[in-house]
């Protein structure tokens, strides 16, 4: 759209009596340039010819011009200093991309790690726990489920929970967890359990009347808490009933307990390696949100959890897709199903059958980066209802 600018010309001077040729104003003009509406307040220029006057007009107006547009892209300059320094401001609020750095920026020995664990500081949960992460921050916990919870929630980086013991045998209630949350498997840790019996200071074994401990750390010292005829408390946590005894004073107790909450509450050690068998074993599980890596450059084990659908031979089955290609099982356990216990089977002669619903667990040495044993779970799947891989992580050799 343009408008022309209207000029009046001939105009008649009465005071001179000559015609004024030049170009008189006559109000203002619109003009658009680039869109806009541009308003020009003409000014008066008496005394010069029509010529001169309008290029003594358009001088003006193009010099009026040329500042008017220095002044504007001083501003768009502005405008867009503002505008990038702003923007390089919010940018440097927000977290940085990852790089490849970042997918290996947690130390292998664990500093700046919090893991997770049942039971308070100075328990075995937390031995293992330093075992996997030496230089890791121990995160206690009431319960087993509350480990799971913090590594959801974020307040974990890991949680380390024990999964079975060389003489006390599986922890149920862990593998029931395994299922029910969507933490990963990434590595084990074998603890050594070595228990010790602890007192006050100045308290000797013949003055203890009572001995305070977890129900498997009382069992494992069966022989012990006989010869010395003491009744048996039972506690939640190992550690727990060191601190009970320390805060309460309670020099008629004993508790069994590590070397470590020893140190940490202040009872004396009245004597080490009180266990019945002295090669019980703790197996633990470390715990993450996500899976790490299978490799094939050192041993690996993967955990499966799996169900069947019901017929003759089906575990054999099963259980014949390791067989057929030479891999180890190392673990094998059954829990029944709580949301499905029974299955009701149909029988043209007995009529209908009630059978126990059950999940199977299943340890075998292999890598999932191995082709052996992807082809193994892949004949699994003809059988199972449910397959599940919990992890695939590196297998722990130390004791």
């Amino acid at each position: 759209m343009a408008l022309e600018s209207v000029v009046a010309f001939g105009g008649t001077n009465p005071q001179s009596g000559l015609k004024n040729l030049g170009c008189k104003p006559s109000g203002f003009a619109l003009n658009w340039i680039n869109g806009s509406e541009k308003v020009c307040k003409w000014k008066r220029f008496g005394g010069f010819s029509g010529v001169s006057a309008c290029r003594s007009m358009r001088s003006v107006e193009d010099e009026n011009e040329s500042k008017r547009e220095t002044k504007l892209q001083r501003v768009v300059d502005q405008t867009d200093n503002d505008v990038s320094m702003r923007l390089q401001k919010d940018l440097s609020s927000l977290p940085k991309p990852l790089s490849v750095s970042d997918l290996f920026a947690t130390p292998t020995d664990g500093s700046k790690m919090r893991v997770s664990f049942k039971g308070m500081l100075g328990s075995y949960g937390e031995d293992a726990a330093l075992k996997a992460y030496p230089k890791c921050e121990p995160v206690p916990c009431n319960e087993f489920e509350d480990a799971f919870k913090a590594v959801e929630l974020w307040l974990a980086d890991k949680a380390v929970l024990p999964i079975e013991n060389s003489s006390g045998g599986s922890i149920h209630r862990n593998y029931d967890l395994l299922l029910r949350h969507r933490l990963h498997i990434v590595g084990e840790v074998q603890l050594a359990s070595d228990l010790c019996l602890l007192a006050l200071p100045g308290v000797k074994a013949e003055q203890l009347k009572r001995v305070l401990s977890h129900p498997q750390a009382l069992a494992l010292s069966d022989i012990l808490l006989s010869k010395l005829g003491v009744a048996r408390e039972n506690v939640d946590d190992t550690a727990g009933a060191a601190q009970y005894v320390a805060l309460n004073g309670l020099r008629d107790a004993g508790v069994i307990a590590s070397a470590r909450a020893a140190e940490m509450y202040g009872l004396d050690i009245l004597q080490e390696e009180i266990q019945d068998d002295f090669d019980t074993i703790t197996r633990y599980l470390v715990l993450a949100r996500d899976p790490i890596m299978p490799r094939t450059n050192k041993p690996f084990k993967t955990s499966i959890v799996f169900t069947l659908d019901e017929g003759p031979g089906v575990l054999f089955k099963a259980l014949a897709v390791f067989a057929l290609r030479e891999i180890n099982l190392t673990k094998i356990e059954s829990r029944p199903q709580r949301k499905r216990p029974l299955r009701v089977v149909d029988d043209s002669n007995t009529g209908s059958a009630k059978y126990f619903d059950y999940l199977f667990y299943i340890d075998f040495e292999a890598s999932m980066a191995e082709p052996r044993a992807q082809h193994a779970l892949e004949h699994m799947q003809e059988f199972a209802a449910f397959l599940r891989i919990l992890g695939c992580y590196p297998m722990d050799s130390t004791i």
